[in-house]
Order: structure tokens, then C-alpha cells, then sequence
């Protein structure tokens, strides 16, 4: 896919896209995110660290792990966002905005469904 031009993984970007709209997640709260255990997301998120994307930052609770991106982190970010933007819209070609919405409402209640 798209993300191996940069290296990354799908948890790997998934874990950028939700620290850049959210600033900052403890290790539970991305493992929410990803519906993935908190081991998986500890080795996504050692690998974004020994890459330099992610940092700890101290938080109240020693016991909580809190991210957030680095610099280089931004960085990456937006250039994998523009190569993303890049497929989805060749991917899309051809269907409507008002067939998007749909498809996204409809994937929406296929996972509320697996959630239940």
C-alpha cells in the first residue's frame, strides 16, 4: 500500500493520525482506538519512539503512558498525509460525495455490529 513508500505500517500511521487530531493518548486509550490489546500497541509504539516520532511525556500518573508526537513526528505526518490525500482521491474517482457518505455510514454500523 501507499504507507510502505514511507515505511510505515497501518498501526504505525494509525497511531500518528490519532496523536496528531488528539495531541496527546496514554497506551489504553490508543489500544481503544485500534481494538487491539495494549501489548500490540506498546511494540507499535516502541518502534514510532526508535524512530523518533513519538516521545512519553510525564503525566500526574507515573503508571500512565502518555505520547505525543515529536517534531520529526509532525513531520512525517504531513508528508504521508499528502500521499494518502493523493490515493484516496484516485481511489474515489468517479463516486459522489453523497455515495462516500453513504458507504462511511454503512461501514459505521458494520462495526458498531461487530462491536455488539
Amino acid at each position: 500500500m501507499e504507507l510502505a513508500k514511507h515505511d510505515l505500517y497501518r498501526a504505525q500511521w494509525s497511531v500518528l493520525h490519532y496523536l496528531w487530531n488528539y495531541g496527546t493518548a496514554t497506551l489504553v486509550e490508543l489500544a481503544d482506538y485500534q481494538s487491539v490489546e495494549k501489548p500490540t500497541v506498546t511494540r507499535t509504539i516502541s518502534r514510532l519512539e526508535e524512530l523518533g516520532y513519538v516521545e512519553h511525556i510525564p503525566g500526574k500518573d507515573k503508571r500512565e503512558k502518555r505520547m505525543q508526537l515529536t517534531d520529526l513526528g509532525r513531520k512525517v505526518y504531513g508528508v504521508v498525509r499528502v500521499t494518502i490525500d493523493e490515493y484516496e482521491q484516485e481511489i474515489l474517482k468517479g463516486i459522489s460525495e453523497e455515495e462516500q457518505l453513504e458507504v462511511i455510514r454503512i461501514m459505521g454500523d458494520i462495526r458498531n455490529n461487530i462491536r455488539e
